[in-house]
């Protein structure tokens, strides 16, 4: 994403994105399926792995919990849940039969 001039508008620490730009994107892409990738090159001109890895500072910033704490609490959920989920499939095995070669 090409840089923007300064303005009054809150940004997230290290971030060129403002924050409300990303709270209204999470907000409307919740309430509707689509090729969110694509827009999101398209909207922030940015990689899907990138903006998710900004969407997670943004979403732990005190400035976006005060703009939309539902919407921030939502998407802080459903990262610790996909962040679990991701954690039980690394960590659990599947079971293995010990048979013995003879």
């Amino acid at each position: 994403m090409t840089a923007r001039p300064e303005t009054s508008e809150a940004h997230a620490p290290e971030l060129d994105l403002p924050i409300t730009e990303v709270l209204a994107f999470e907000n409307e892409w919740r309430r509707h399926a689509g090729a969110k990738e694509e827009a999101i090159r398209t909207v922030f001109g940015l990689s899907a792995a990138r903006y998710y890895q900004l969407l997670n500072v943004v979403i732990d910033s005190p400035e976006a919990v005060r703009q939309d704490p539902m919407l921030v609490g939502y998407l802080q959920r459903a990262r610790d849940a996909r962040t679990n989920a991701r954690a039980t499939r690394t960590f659990t095995s599947t079971p293995r039969s010990h048979e013995s070669i003879e």
